[in-house]
């Protein structure tokens, strides 16, 4: 460390850290186009009379572990239909995250229910359990709990919450495949868990979703299918067309579900490296001063969608942003933060305005307001942290470039 503090830092005219390319790779490669070929061969692309959604859905249930899933046009579509397959409907409040995307509550207002903003542990930026039940009401229907960036929730605490209140837990896995919480995988564990392939994922199909119907009941299957088809019954082949209540079109086709059954077998590669970049970046970083590493809830793993670490503002000369100046100069892309700042201070909800013109379906819950410290811990996460970027496709000497240049702008910007 004290080598590194007579180091110029290159925003002030020293040597970059890093000026060589991070490693890079092709995602998508003839095994994707042999799939594709294969489904425009079908001479079809709907995903009920072709066979690549339906492999797709069999590869990953034998890799979860589990009995059904439903696919979907998007991770925002899956959580809108676990919702919708949960039975939450105008005026239910559902719990969830402030550190999350926008995908996450747009099934909720869709349903006309009202999203309830619980506070966030400070080292792992995962739901605290305690927020969580404070934030209960006799209106409350469901808990979406998100698992960011790669890191599994206390899924003990919050089932046993979710269960003594009676309430549904689904869980939103956009970021966190083959995430482990006590030996068991994220999104099998809840009532339903929630992925995404669109392009900003693990795996990419462009777009896409999938949908954990964990309870293993046909029924429960039935209801979530349909959700997801405009509630058309597909299970005969005389297609059921008796809508008894509104649902969506989420269906995927059948060229997302052929490029999905290339990239779920490059899966466990992608998230055993960036498992082992995310690990190798907190260990090299723990003990600096002014600098806190996330936490990995206890029992489980992480899949490191990206590395978000902390600064104790107090022991920091200058900003947040201009640590990030300081090491993107570098040469390490970074930002503050996951997102700006929680998502319910987005106007959309701090003006309780969903639709233009109405305040539906907030007025249905007038005592619940958002705005600047709702969730104290959320909101200093944010303001206090960098986000890394991590890809399975660096190299070694990428990792190392990056916790050197890290180690030297904490060094003189931390005392």
């Amino acid at each position: 460390m004290s080598e590194t503090k007579r180091e110029k830092l290159a925003i002030d005219g020293g040597t970059p850290v890093k000026t060589t390319p991070f490693g890079t790779g092709k995602r998508f490669g003839e095994e994707e186009l042999e799939q594709l070929r294969e489904a425009l061969d079908q001479n079809t692309l709907f995903y009920h009379f072709g066979g690549k959604v339906r492999q797709f859905l069999g590869d990953f249930n034998a890799m979860y572990g589990v009995k059904r899933s439903v696919a979907t046009s998007s991770g925002t579509a899956a959580i809108h239909v676990a919702l919708g397959a949960a039975g939450v409907t105008a005026g239910d409040e559902v719990i969830t995250s402030p550190i999350t995307d926008q995908g996450t509550v747009i099934g909720i207002l869709y349903q006309n229910a009202i999203p309830v903003f619980a506070d966030v542990l400070p080292d792992t930026y995962n739901l605290d359990p305690a927020s969580v039940e404070a934030k209960i009401t006799p209106r409350t229907k469901a808990i979406v709990v998100v698992h960011l960036a790669g890191n599994p929730c206390d899924m003990d605490a919050l089932m046993s919450i979710a269960r003594r209140h009676n309430l549904k837990l689904i869980e939103d896995c956009a970021q966190s495949y083959l995430t482990t919480y006590k030996g068991r995988l994220i999104g099998t564990i809840g009532d339903y868990g929630c992925f995404s392939t669109n392009d900003f994922k693990h795996i990419s199909t462009g777009d896409g979703g999938i949908v954990t119907v964990n309870s293993g009941n046909d029924e429960d299957y039935a209801v979530t299918h349909a959700f997801a088809d405009k509630n058309y019954q597909r299970f005969t082949n005389a297609v059921q067309r008796e809508i008894h209540h509104l649902a969506p079109n989420y269906r995927m086709t059948e060229l997302q579900g052929a490029v999905g059954i290339a990239q779920l077998r490059k899966l466990p590669w992608i998230c055993a490296k960036r498992t082992e970049y995310g690990n190798r970046l907190t260990e090299a970083l723990a003990g600096l001063p002014g600098l806190v590493p996330p936490k990995v809830t206890e029992g489980g793993t992480s899949t490191y969608w990206f590395y978000l670490f902390r600064l104790e503002p107090s022991r920091l000369s200058g900003t947040v942003d201009e640590f990030c100046a300081a090491l993107q100069a570098e040469g390490i892309p970074c930002s503050r933060g996951y997102i700006p700042q929680p998502i319910y201070m987005q106007s959309m909800l701090r003006n309780r305005e969903a639709y233009p013109g109405t305040h539906y379906p907030f007025e249905l819950s007038p005592e619940i307001a958002y705005g600047e410290g709702l969730c104290p811990v959320a909101e200093e996460v944010l303001r206090t942290s960098v986000r890394l970027t991590i890809s399975e496709f660096y190299t070694g000497d990428d990792i190392e470039a990056m916790i050197e240049a890290v180690r030297k702008v904490a060094a003189s910007r931390i005392g």
